[in-house]
Order: structure tokens, then sequence, then C-alpha cells
């Protein structure tokens, strides 16, 4: 049995078809798991999602900032972007069924046996993982319910910028969602910053990469991640970003939790 952990989609069924391939994947004895953004961008979103969620117990998938801002749209708190491209998901028959399939997915899963944890973007560098899943599981309670489009409604905004004591629950969560599913740089200090979104090699020298802010809260497990297209390639260590910009014509890659093995196919 192999888990193989997988970088964003973005709606690219035939790179992942190709990648399986290549991988010998075998539904019966190997896992798969999926750093979030299925859908969006891509060619195919809507096959993308119905892959995914066909899948089933073979399969975890994490929440993305598309995978939300798709559900918002679905319920008329956001408007499409002109960069959307997930028409086929609204007009499709099945529609709610997927609406309702990707409510239910995880913005965290940890795996204590494999020693791993999978999120889209990152936990705060002042968070440790228990904090991290008490904060994940917040958000986890209220996706499935009514109460769905009331958040969703103060979800979007870049405040706060760091966690703080005394933070009000719509405040709290909003800092949640976007350490979870769109942070890429801080502070020193660990606040977020959202001006910048290229490779480190890039950043001004006020921020740093999240996992590099000074004082790290250490996790006791190798965190794997995507959202982060432009985010070079690193060996093995505590975090391990996978997203290899699929959608904008470089590679899909997986990688193996149990051997460290890496295979990637390239996109078009």
């Amino acid at each position: 049995m192999t888990t193989w952990v997988i970088g964003d989609l973005h709606g690219c069924l035939e790179p992942l078809e190709r990648l399986l391939h290549a991988l010998r994947y075998d539904p019966a004895s190997d896992r798969l798991w999926f750093t979030g953004d299925l859908a969006n961008r891509g060619p195919e979103p809507l096959q993308t999602m119905r892959y995914v969620r066909d899948l089933g117990d073979s399969a975890i998938t994490v929440l993305g900032n598309h995978d939300l801002h798709l559900l918002a749209v679905i319920h008329g708190v956001r408007k499409p972007s002109p960069k959307d491209t997930f028409d086929r998901v609204l007009a499709a028959h099945d529609r709610d069924e997927l609406e309702h399939w990707l409510r239910r997915r995880p913005l965290m899963h940890t795996d204590k046996a494999l020693g791993a944890t999978l999120v889209h973007a990152g936990i705060h560098p002042h968070w440790t993982l228990a904090e991290a899943r008490r904060h994940a599981r917040e958000l986890e309670e209220i996706l499935p319910t009514r109460r769905f489009e009331r958040f969703v409604r103060r979800l979007y905004g870049d405040t706060p910028a760091r966690p703080a004591v005394g933070l009000d629950k719509h405040d709290r969560r909003r800092l949640s969602v976007n350490v979870f599913t769109r942070m890429r740089y801080c502070t020193r200090g660990g606040a977020l910053d959202f001006d910048c979104s290229g490779p480190p090699a890039t950043a001004p020298a006020r921020l740093v990469p999240w996992y590099r802010v000074p004082g790290r809260r250490p996790l006791g497990t190798r965190l794997l991640f995507g959202h982060w297209s432009s985010h070079p390639g690193m060996s093995p260590s505590d975090v391990l970003p996978l997203d290899r910009g699929c959608v904008w014509g470089g590679a899909l890659v997986a990688h193996a939790l149990e051997s460290g093995e890496t295979v990637s196919v390239r996109c078009r």
C-alpha cells in the first residue's frame, strides 16, 4: 500500500489520469491525498470533481481557496470572476450533490501513523498542531450546516493579520480560512501578508515564507501543502510544497509518504 500526495489539480483531469497510470495506482490498496483546489482555472473542472468524489474512501482532499470560492458562487454570496472556468459545474445536473460532497471535505488531515499532515496552504507559524486542529474543526463544523451562508458572507478580507487573544468569532474564522487556504508569506513577526505571491527568491526583505518565520512552533509532523505554484521544489523535510503549476503548463506531482518517492508528469 502506498499513500500518494498529489498537488493542486485545478480542473486538469487528463494529467491526473496520466500520473495515476505512471504510479500504477491500485484503488484497492493505494490511497490518494489531494492538496485541494480541485476545480477552477483548468479545462475539466466538472469531470475532475466527479472523478475525485467517485474515488470514495480511497481519497482524501482538503479544501482550497478556489473550492471555497466555488461554494460561495453556488450560494450566491460571490459572483464568478472572468478567470473562473467552473460554468459547467454550476450548470451540472449533479451540482447539488457535488456541493454537498465538497462542503464535507476537511481543512486539515493528519495521519499519526504516517507522521504526516495535509493542508492546502499551510499552518500558522505561531500555532501548535493541536491549535491548528482546533481551528480547522471549528470551520469544518460550520461548512455542512445552515450557518454556512452567514459564515461565507463574512469570510472575505485580509484581516486580522495574525492570531490574537480576544478576536471575535468572525475575525477568528476569517483568519483561520486565510491561513489554511491563502497563506504564503508572513512578516518576521508572523503577520500574514498577501502582497507577494512569487517564489521566495523574489520576495521583499520584510517577508519570509510562512514556514521560515523565526520561532515557528514545532508541529511534530511532516506538513504537505499546495497552493504556491511558483514555489520551487524542496528536498523532503518537515514541509513539502507540491503545487508545481500544472494548470499553467508546469507539472503534476505525487509524493509517496511511505517511501519518499516523487513522480511527476508534464502538463500541457
